[in-house]
């Protein structure tokens, strides 16, 4: 499996026993999805490794108890700590209406309704507050935050995304 027919899932944080059982923080606003999983791709040494789950239940709201087969020791749990998970594209979810997945949303246009066409989103920066919109207009880069009552429609089919900013925030960048 390639990393690029797979979704990030999360990362495991930390040992839960001595039996082999970690912790894994789920990157989801919903995490209940993810119960039932029968396996799930470890990243090991830059490859994705599928793992087969013998149990697992959300722990503490966020977190993701995971036993999996064959790791059975806190040796075999150490050897795994800090692993990024990945699951299939095919077992993400399908979102309507306004919300996305950052990765859905590459390459779709920005279109503002005071200011027009503004570019083509090449990014989600999410390492601040609030996650901006990286926005190329030619070749200059504007940055929108993704604010909810900013974004009046995500169109799909056309590959666009209609926003309504405060008067100037776009101005400010050209």
């Amino acid at each position: 499996m390639q990393r690029e027919d797979c979704f990030y899932l999360g990362k495991i944080v930390k040992k839960y026993s001595f039996k082999g059982e970690v912790l894994a923080k789920l990157d989801t606003d919903q995490p209940e999805l993810y119960e039932n999983l029968d396996a799930i791709f470890l990243e090991l040494r830059g490859a994705l490794v599928p793992f087969f789950v013998e149990h697992l239940q959300l722990h503490k709201s966020e977190l993701l108890r995971i036993k999996f087969e064959d790791v059975d020791t806190d040796a075999d749990a150490d050897s795994i700590l800090k692993s990024g998970l990945y699951l299939p594209m095919e077992l993400l979810p399908k979102l309507e209406g306004n919300t996305f997945y950052f990765h859905e949303i590459i390459g779709f246009k920005i279109i503002d309704k005071h200011f027009g066409e503004v570019g083509l989103i090449t990014s989600i920066n999410d390492s601040t507050a609030q996650a901006l919109f990286v926005i190329d207009r030619d070749g200059t880069e504007v940055l929108i935050p993704m604010n909810d009552d900013f974004i009046t429609l995500v169109d799909r089919k056309q590959k666009q995304i209609l926003v309504d900013t405060p008067e100037g925030l776009i101005d400010l960048y050209l």
